[in-house]
């Protein structure tokens, strides 16, 4: 078993040698550009000169990328590299997928050389180091191949750790065979130049994408900070209250409508727009950000959050919610039948995620952060955000089958059918923190065409979220109670 995985590690590497190869043997194109350079380069096995072949390709659901193949003629040492060709993304982003089928392993994945491989299951991480182009399974062979290094030096000296290291890359080895499923693994790349191969079957949590924005640190280790210039903030243009917002509120108030989360006039003025100094997440200059509390009739107010630098052209919008964490999560559901539905406000919190079975659309939680739009606003984002992931190098790479980019250009028309209003489907909230909102033309009557209702939080939400462990009261004393206490006097109570 081992010798066949090793077998399917040199072969993916192979595979990028052989391409290379083969490339170099073409012509030059009609520019008269070769496809492949090559040049000299010391080996670092016998310091000899070889030969370092280049190739610019492309990659499907990703971009353009280098490959690097090198090859010694003196001691036939051979390896093969990629790195990103492309910038650097405005945003960090992080992908993670929960393999439970033997077909999710032959997934590609680009790992490039400033990205975190995590395997959740086993608490495993690989750190940032040499970029990547293989699948699922070849990226855990290969770092199974990497831990067995010094395994045998390990077991002579600590035999404790090479036990636990073992079992680890036993573990490996499995999931690489498709004999242990599920498990989840994850993608982080502050760089942002970084992918695993989606699939439009993917539903639930099952695939999750969640672009971030860098910290200072992460744009220090990616040279983007500039230390050369002076690191005090810049003084924020003063707050005032923009001309349109003097006669009339951009939404009306509801008529003897309680706010749910009130805020002090003294603080925040509702529709005043403040203004405070930040760093920009995409070149880590300082710029500023917009705020402004908006009060959505029948639900709460919500505050509007603007970035725009004009260093880098960076720009970001996001709707942030407050007041207290409710008892039970919300879930809406509306059907879309009418061009004016398309119209209807729509608030998804970053805790939400949005479902449109018709249209085999599953967005997770923290995919797109939070957005206040229409429907027909948010549905034109997820297609446009989605197809420059996929189609983002044109007709999707040169390795892109025809049976893949035939489902993803059936998905894609669905959608835009959706948009367009030609065809009927039903649009679902469902939000944990109960933070999210759709309009009803109706209110504050019922809608005959949207369902509300609360539910109670699975306990995976609440791990997510932070409130299984999180204590409101009596924090402050020891808790004392046993557990098999507190079982009896549940169910002495339930008896009685």
């Amino acid at each position: 078993m081992a010798q066949q995985h090793k077998s399917l590690a040199e072969d993916l590497f192979e595979d990028m040698g052989r391409k290379v190869a083969e490339a170099s043997a073409m012509e030059a194109d009609e520019d008269g550009n070769k496809v492949v350079d090559e040049i000299e380069s010391l080996c670092m096995n016998c310091h000899e000169q070889g030969t370092t072949r280049l190739l610019l390709t492309k990659i499907p659901f990703f971009r353009e990328i280098v490959i690097m193949s090198f090859d010694c003629p003196h001691c036939n040492f051979r390896n093969n590299e990629i790195q990103s060709a492309g910038e650097i993304q405005q945003r960090g982003v992080r992908i993670s997928l929960k393999v439970d089928k033997e077909e999710d392993r032959n997934r590609q994945l680009v790992k490039s050389d400033t990205a975190i491989f995590r395997v959740e299951d086993l608490d495993l991480e690989m750190p940032a180091g040499r970029g990547q182009l293989t699948n699922v399974e070849g990226i855990l062979t290969m770092t199974a191949q990497d831990l067995e290094l010094k395994q045998d030096e390990r077991k002579q000296l600590v035999p404790e750790v090479y036990e636990k290291i073992q079992g680890i890359i036993d573990a490996l080895r499995e999931m690489a065979a498709g004999s242990r499923l599920p498990f989840t693994i994850t993608v982080d790349d502050p760089a942002g130049n970084s992918s695993i191969e989606p699939s439009p079957q993917d539903k639930g949590s099952k695939y999750q994408r969640h672009d971030y924005a860098r910290t200072t640190a992460q744009n220090e280790a990616l040279g983007l900070a500039d230390t050369s210039e002076e690191t005090t903030a810049v003084e924020a243009p003063p707050t005032e209250i923009r001309p349109e917002y003097h006669a009339t509120s951009l939404y009306p108030k509801a008529p003897e409508q309680p706010m749910v989360n009130n805020v002090d006039d003294d603080e925040i003025v509702e529709n005043q727009v403040y203004s405070f100094p930040a760093h920009c997440p995409g070149c880590a200059k300082y710029c500023t950000t917009n705020m402004k509390m908006v009060n959505i009739p029948y639900f709460k107010q919500v505050v509007l959050m603007s970035t725009v630098c004009d260093h880098c052209g960076y720009r970001s919008n996001e709707v942030k919610t407050g007041g207290e964490v409710p008892e039970k999560g919300r879930r809406i559901t509306l059907s879309v039948e009418t061009n004016e539905d398309l119209s209807r406000d729509i608030l998804k919190s970053e805790s939400c995620t949005m479902a449109c079975p018709e249209l085999e659309l599953s967005v997770a939680p923290g995919t797109m952060g939070g957005r206040f739009t229409t429907i027909e606003g948010i549905l034109t984002q997820v297609r446009d955000d989605l197809r420059s992931q996929i189609f983002d190098i044109g007709d999707g790479g040169d390795s892109m089958d025809a049976g893949t980019k035939e489902k993803w250009n059936k998905f894609f028309d669905r959608l835009t059918s959706a948009i367009k209003g030609d065809v009927k489907f039903t649009i679902i909230l469902q939000d944990p923190l109960a933070s999210s909102y759709l309009q009803s033309f109706t209110a504050p009557e019922p809608d005959p065409q949207m369902k509300v209702e609360d539910y109670e939080r699975t306990a995976e939400e609440e791990e997510e979220l932070g409130l299984a462990d999180m204590k409101t009261e009596g924090y402050e004393e020891p808790d004392t109670a046993k557990p098999t206490d507190t079982t009896e006097t549940t169910e002495t109570t339930k008896d009685a």
